[in-house]
This record gives structure tokens, sequence and C-alpha cells, in this order.
């Protein structure tokens, strides 16, 4: 049960640990890199995804969150790197966002 509590404040922790930015200005293009760990790796995938855009605005996260992509963003190609953890996945991702 510990484990498993453990596990969990680490998911949180590492997929919620995000960089604070204000919402960037038009036509301004930037790198982002985040981690996630999931039990999947597609979760983890999700993870970071998230990581990323929270760190970017809050706003278009929920945005994306609800499935209606990133208005005002491009959220061009993600690259990850994932590796086998403990339990699940661990993934490094970074992704260049434009406010448009």
């Amino acid at each position: 049960m510990r484990t498993s509590a453990r596990l969990m404040w680490a998911i949180l922790a590492i997929g919620g640990v995000v960089a604070a930015a204000a919402p960037a200005e038009a036509k301004q293009c930037f790198k982002k890199a985040a981690q996630g760990v999931a039990l999947t790796e597609g979760l983890a995938h999700f993870q970071v995804d998230a990581a990323l855009l929270q760190s970017t605005d809050w706003n278009i996260y929920f945005t994306w969150v609800s499935g209606n992509g990133t208005p005002g963003y491009s959220f061009g190609p993600r690259h990850y790197k994932c590796n086998a953890a403990a339990i699940g996945y661990s993934c490094y991702g970074e992704a260049t966002l434009c406010k448009l």
C-alpha cells in the first residue's frame, strides 16, 4: 500500500513539474521539455504532452484535455525518449510550440 501511494505521488510530482510561464506573445516559438511516468508508454506520452502544455498556458491545456485541440498554438511533432521503469515507463519529451 505504501509503495502504491509513493508511486502515485511520484507520478503526480513528475507529471506536474512544470516551469511557471506566462502565455506567449503572438508569432513567438519556443522549445519545451517535460518528463512523464505511467504504467504504459502511451500514458507516459500523455503525461509529457500535458506537462508541455501546462508549462505553456493552462487555458490551452484545459482546451486540449477536453478534446478541442490547441487553438492559437501550433503543437507540432513531439519527440519522446522512453525507458522501462521499475513499474511502467518513464518518458522524456520535447516539442516546439508557436503562438499563432
